[in-house]
Order: structure tokens, then sequence, then C-alpha cells
């Protein structure tokens, strides 16, 4: 068993205890998000810290539908 730590960047998003270490190039999903495994550093015997790139979130923008509002 080992316990996972995941990071973005400097932010620690997530730690586990998995029975496996994920490896480089490995699609995963955290908290909802996609990302992908871009480095692993193994700390001591239990502690891993993988880095993650999480996928952008595009956000939709509302159109604004003024024809059918009242005019006054």
């Amino acid at each position: 068993m080992f316990v996972v730590f995941f990071y973005e960047e400097k932010n620690q998003l997530l730690n586990q205890l998995r029975k496996n270490v994920p490896s480089i190039g490995d699609d995963l999903v955290i908290k909802g998000r996609k990302a992908k495994v871009s480095n692993v550093t193994h700390v001591d015997e239990k502690n891993v810290h993988v880095h993650v790139t999480l996928e952008k979130v595009n956000k939709k923008q509302l159109v604004l539908d003024n024809s059918k509002k009242k005019k006054r």
C-alpha cells in the first residue's frame, strides 16, 4: 500500500491510500476533472508524489436574447 499525493503545480489536490502507483502518461479523474500524470516521485518506501496536469474547463457564456423582453 502506498500513500499517493496528487499535485497540480504546487497545490495538493488529493491524497489517497492505493495499492498501485500511477505511471507517467496515465489518465485519471480527480474531483470530477480529467487529469494526466506528468511526473512521479518516490519520496520513501510508502509515500509517492504524483504531479498532474488538469484539463482546462471551458465555461459557456450565456447569450442574452433581448427580443423576448418586454420593451417599455
